[in-house]
């Protein structure tokens, strides 16, 4: 006997703010994946591009800061970027020791071209919201956040 999604009570879980958020990220992430798959670019990789396209020469210890993710899952990633042909290492100025980041002129062209699919696909989800409804999002989402810093 096989149960649809429509017999099972989701009554608990629905009211929970955390599983809410959970499903819409996942929904979100799939589209996402959809948009940029033929970019083989993932939302943690457009991340680093967003951040270094308007910080050029970040360190990659800034950048992960920045996108709140670790130092060692940050080298993995920017070594996917380079192979990509979009961004560069060099020596940090500042710290011998650290490497700031670059796109490359073929990077700089690539993520504008992202930024414009990224867009379209932010657009797909804003139609479901009111007008000042993604300002009010926004702000709410920020609060959780900032509630766990």
């Amino acid at each position: 006997m096989s149960e649809t999604k429509t017999s099972i009570d989701y009554t608990l879980l629905n009211s929970l703010v955390g599983y809410r958020l959970r499903r819409a990220q996942l929904a979100y992430f799939e589209n996402f994946t959809a948009t940029c798959a033929d970019s083989g670019i993932t939302p943690g990789l457009f991340g680093i591009l967003a951040i270094v396209r308007n910080n050029p020469g970040l360190t990659q210890t800034a950048v992960a800061q920045a996108i709140e993710t670790d130092r060692s899952a940050m080298v993995a990633a920017v070594d996917k970027l380079e192979k990509l042909g979009v961004i560069e290492r060099r020596p940090s100025e500042n710290d011998r020791r650290s490497y700031a980041l670059y796109l490359t002129d073929h990077g700089i062209r690539f993520t504008d071209e992202l930024h414009k699919k990224v867009l379209a696909h932010e657009a797909h989800f804003e139609q479901v919201m009111n007008s000042g409804e993604k300002e009010w999002l926004l702000s709410i989402l920020t609060r959780v956040i900032d509630l766990e810093r």
